[in-house]
C-alpha cells in the first residue's frame, strides 16, 4: 500500500508540476511580444514614438528637444511630426528612406538652411510640407521646387528679393499661408514689414534686378573700353615723342652721317 501510495503521490506531483507549468508556455508570446515592443521603444529618440492616426501610421517627435532629423524613424510613416525641436539645417537626402511619407510638419524650429536635396525623393507622394516659424531668411526654388506638396513658409524672416519671388512661383503654398509671408527685408524699406505677395503686385524684383546687372555690365565694359583707349593714346604719344627727339638728334649731327642716319631712319619705317 506504501509503494501504490507513493506513485500516486508522483503522479500528483507531475500533474501539479503541468498545472504550473502551463501558463507559463501560454504566457510566452506575450512576453516576447512585450520584449520585442521594449526593444523597438527604446530605439526611438526620447520624446519620439509611434502611433496610428486615421489608418495612417505616425511618428512623433513634437517638443522631443531634437537638434537633428531623427535617422531611425520607421521607414512606413506616413505623417512625421518634428515641429517644436531646434532642428537649425537640414541637410541633403535628409527623408530619402521614407517613401511613403505624406505629410512632414516642421514648423516652429531654428531652421535657417535647407540644403538641395534635402526632400529628395518625397516629390511623388509628399502632398503636405510646414515650415512655418522657422529662421528662413533666403531659400532657392531648387530644394522645395520639385515638391508636388503645399508648402508653408510662413512666419520667417524672409529678405523679399528675386530669389524669394522664384520660390514664390515654383510651390504650391498651403491654403491660408501667403499672407504671413512678409518681408523683414528688403532692398526699399517701403516694403519691410508688408506682406510679400501684395509687394510683388506692383514690384518685380527679378526684372530690377536684371536691369541693375545689365546697368553693371555696361559700366564694367565701358571701364575696359576707356582703359583700352587711354593706353593706345598714351602709346601713340609716347612714341611720337621719342621720335621727334630721334629726329633732332640726327639733325644735330654733320651733314653726312645725319643723312645716313636719316636714310636709315626712312626705312626701318617703311
Amino acid at each position: 500500500p506504501s509503494l501504490s501510495r507513493r506513485r500516486v503521490c508522483r503522479a500528483c506531483g507531475h500533474g501539479a508540476m503541468g498545472e504550473r507549468l502551463l501558463p507559463a508556455w501560454l504566457l510566452l508570446p506575450s512576453l516576447l511580444f512585450a520584449a520585442s515592443s521594449v526593444c523597438t521603444a527604446t530605439a526611438f529618440p526620447p520624446g519620439c514614438y509611434p502611433a496610428e492616426e486615421g489608418g495612417l501610421k505616425t511618428f512623433r517627435c513634437s517638443h522631443a528637444r531634437l537638434t537633428e532629423v531623427p535617422k531611425d524613424i520607421p521607414n512606413d510613416t506616413h505623417k512625421l511630426y518634428l515641429d517644436s525641436n531646434r532642428i537649425p539645417f537640414l541637410p541633403r537626402d535628409a527623408f530619402r528612406d521614407l517613401p511613403l511619407l505624406l505629410e512632414l510638419d516642421l514648423s516652429h524650429n531654428s531652421i535657417a538652411g535647407i540644403e538641395s536635396g534635402a526632400f529628395r525623393g518625397l516629390a511623388d507622394h509628399l502632398r503636405s510640407l510646414d515650415l512655418s516659424s522657422n529662421r528662413l531668411v533666403s531659400l532657392s526654388k531648387e530644394a522645395v521646387g520639385h515638391l508636388k506638396a503645399k508648402v508653408n513658409l510662413s512666419d520667417n524672416p524672409w529678405l523679399c528679393d528675386c530669389r524669394l519671388q522664384e520660390l514664390i512661383r515654383a510651390v504650391a503654398l498651403a491654403a491660408g499661408s501667403a499672407g504671413g509671408i512678409v518681408c523683414e527685408a528688403a532692398a526699399l524699406e517701403e516694403h519691410v514689414g508688408k506682406a510679400f505677395l501684395q509687394v510683388i503686385a506692383h514690384t518685380d524684383f527679378c526684372n530690377a534686378y536684371k536691369r541693375t546687372t545689365d546697368i553693371a555690365m555696361l559700366v564694367t565694359m565701358f571701364g575696359w573700353f576707356a582703359m583700352v583707349i587711354s593706353y593706345l593714346v598714351y602709346y601713340v604719344r609716347q612714341n611720337q615723342e621719342d621720335a621727334r627727339r630721334h629726329l633732332e638728334y640726327l639733325k644735330s649731327l654733320p651733314s653726312k652721317q645725319r643723312r645716313s642716319e636719316e636714310s636709315s631712319t626712312v626705312s626701318t619705317v617703311v
